[in-house]
């Protein structure tokens, strides 16, 4: 039971560090496409505070997930 929400765990994490971080740098890469590189640096820290905190909970899920797997 212990290995099923470990394995769990590390899948889902997997998935919500993906999906946050693809979209921060779509998100990124479309506002250096658009603006100027003093108006993209000045509005790099939004997505990446938006984008950060998901991907940081997808990371506490992986670890999590992952020392249940590594466990005895």
């Amino acid at each position: 039971m212990r290995q099923f929400f470990g394995g769990l765990l590390l899948a889902i994490g997997i998935l919500i560090m993906t999906g946050s971080g693809l979209c921060t740098l779509w998100i990124i890469g479309s506002g250096l496409s658009t603006m100027r590189i003093g108006e993209a640096l000045s509005m790099l820290p939004f997505p990446l505070i938006i984008g950060g905190i998901p991907f940081l909970i997808g990371l506490g899920l992986f670890f999590g997930g992952r020392s249940l797997l590594r466990n005895p």
